[in-house]
């Protein structure tokens, strides 16, 4: 199956919002050492326990976020990675800055889609110094088992 190349990321402005659900804090190293990883389990106690279900103050939007916040420094450093749904109440859930972001799509098989979703981002922000991340709130949105948007916070 060959793959479509990888788009150049749209920018767009987002107004805030707000996402309760299940928080962990690690960092891209230990993500990279199964021994150490959280995010999977993160995501599989989600689902397992039907958090998105459960959630109260939901808003009308279906979708399911990964949410970024929290950030040490960079993306060397420690960040809170909160997985949950948009909320209206402000109890307990994180804020998702209003600005602006970069947008990266991506669709396939999880977790293979969102890990090569990544890789496309690192590289970007590589080759194209002169954009500045953020590092405030960045967010995946997923509108399906298959397909996501990740959002990145720039200046």
């Amino acid at each position: 199956m060959q793959k479509n190349p990888p788009m150049e990321p749209i920018r767009r402005h987002h107004g805030a919002f707000r996402v309760a659900g299940l928080t962990v804090r690690t960092t891209n190293r230990e993500e990279n050492d199964p021994a150490t990883a959280r995010i999977g389990a993160l995501w599989n106690r989600f689902f397992g326990e039907e958090t998105y279900r459960s959630t109260p103050g939901r808003t009308g939007d279906a979708r399911i976020y990964g949410v970024y916040s929290g950030y040490e420094s960079d993306a060397h450093g420690a960040f809170d990675l909160t997985v949950g749904v948009a909320v209206a109440d402000t109890a307990g859930s994180v804020a998702i800055e209003a600005g602006n972001y970069l947008v990266f799509t991506g669709q396939g098989e999880m977790p293979q889609m969102v890990i090569a979703a990544w890789q496309r981002i690192w590289q970007y922000f590589e080759t194209h110094p002169e954009i500045v991340r953020r590092y405030r709130s960045d967010f995946e949105a997923y509108e399906g088992p298959d397909k996501v948007a990740i959002h990145i916070g720039v200046s």
